[in-house]
């Protein structure tokens, strides 16, 4: 039976994967301050992206995602896996992508993302994001 701080935690570490995806599609990169450790790495490389730490990774979706005419994040099947105020969690994404707003042309880009996560004095904060490609098909 799972105790109550470890249903908080896995509670808290959910909405911290939805505050990216809705930081990402409303383009408010500022907002990923609240999501990521200052000193987190990032692996975008599996969709065409960059890597790097969290600083230079904002600055890159800031420049780059204006670009997209229009795109979405929707989670499942997260799988978190909690020790003390560590946790690892491994969440399968489907991310649409507008290439092209005249000829409709869509991207869908189907992956996991694998986070290692941290419990700070601010709450759970992400450490390390990789991307892992399951899919990605244009339209």
């Amino acid at each position: 039976m799972l105790s109550l701080q470890e249903i908080s935690d896995r509670l808290e570490i959910q909405q911290l994967l939805i505050d990216y995806s809705t930081a990402i599609d409303g383009r408010n990169f500022d907002a990923l301050d609240a999501v990521f450790t200052p000193d987190a790495y990032i692996d975008y490389r599996e969709s065409g992206g960059v890597d790097g730490q969290f600083p230079q990774v904002k600055a890159w979706l800031a420049e780059v995602l204006p670009n997209f005419p229009a795109y979405s994040h929707m989670l499942g099947n997260v799988d978190i896996r909690l020790s003390g105020d560590t946790a690892t969690a491994r969440t399968i994404c489907f991310n649409p992508m507008v290439l092209n707003a005249e000829t409709k042309q869509l991207l869908f880009v189907g992956l996991w993302y694998e986070d290692a996560l941290i419990r700070t004095a601010e709450g759970w904060r992400m450490t390390r994001r990789v991307e892992v490609k399951c899919f990605d098909k244009l339209l």
